[in-house]
């Protein structure tokens, strides 16, 4: 399972943060196994350069989705979190938890970021 997909690109006339989406199915019986290890980079990951929001959801229905979304500053400070060992370790770890590599999916901000939420350069 590679931790370090094929960036797009941001376009050329985007200013905003680079956002990252990852989708996990939890094997039968290991859900709640899935979750703690996910939950569990919320302190590291958010202490990172260049991180904004990172949040951890789990389908109301089908309690075996996990959606993880991330917030960074930049592409760049995307592919640094992708290096990091926590990263890594967590990709490993999580790896027989899972149903199938994780989906990733990267967006483009349409909206304004909340003046709340600071991206400084």
């Amino acid at each position: 399972m590679s931790t370090r997909p094929q960036l797009p690109a941001p376009d050329p006339d985007e200013t905003g943060p680079y956002v990252h989406l990852g989708f996990a199915t939890a094997r039968p019986g290991r859900e709640d196994e899935v979750e703690q290890l996910i939950v569990a980079l919320a302190e590291p990951l958010r202490a990172e350069p260049g991180a904004i929001e990172f949040h951890v959801h789990r389908d109301r229905a089908d309690r075996r989705q996990f959606v993880i979304y991330e917030m960074f500053r930049s592409k760049a400070d995307l592919e640094v979190h992708l290096a990091q060992p926590t990263t890594q370790a967590f990709v490993q770890a999580i790896a027989s938890l899972v149903e199938g590599p994780l989906r990733q999916q990267f967006l483009r901000m349409c909206s304004e970021l909340p003046a709340a939420i600071a991206v400084a350069e």
